[in-house]
């Protein structure tokens, strides 16, 4: 993992990157800090691990939350875009999904996870399906998000 994230602080080198996370707690954030020098590049991150804070925060609509739910390729991008604007950076990614116990009320199973990348000429998501453990299917998130951010500033 560190590897990934020397890689994707080296790839937005002159830029700024911010996250906005909500299964994941903070941990691709938290994977960038380890990097002695991230803050060139690492400005921060918003753990929306609630609607609220998605709301609240990053500027997610509540009638699209209530439509289609937090976890949902539209919920990802609103919030990558909302922690962009708010944290006023030139990119951001987001995750948002479902680590276990259970699935939610839109029929997404355990493992489910739509990350979102935004930029000044961009704004997208992914969606995955995770197997394994709460903390494997939130480490292969927090590795699929740096993934992600590499591949877009490649």
């Amino acid at each position: 993992m560190m590897k990934l994230c020397c890689d994707v602080l080296a790839a937005l080198e002159g830029k700024t990157l911010v996250t906005a996370e909500s299964c994941t707690g903070g941990g691709i954030g938290g994977a960038l800090t380890a990097v002695p020098g991230s803050s060139r590049v690492y400005k921060g991150g918003i753990i929306s691990y609630t609607n609220w804070v998605k709301e609240h925060l990053l500027n997610v609509d509540e009638s699209l939350l209530n439509a289609v739910g937090a976890v949902s390729a539209p919920v990802a991008e609103a919030m990558a875009r909302g922690a962009r604007a708010a944290l006023q950076a030139d990119a951001a990614v987001s995750v948002t999904g479902l680590a276990g116990p259970g699935g939610d009320e839109f029929g997404n199973p355990v493992g489910t996870v739509f990350l979102g990348y935004c930029d000044e000429k961009t704004c997208l998501s992914r969606k995955y399906l995770f197997d394994g453990t709460r903390e494997e299917i939130r480490t292969a998130a927090i590795r699929e998000a740096l993934l992600l951010v590499l591949q877009q500033n490649a």
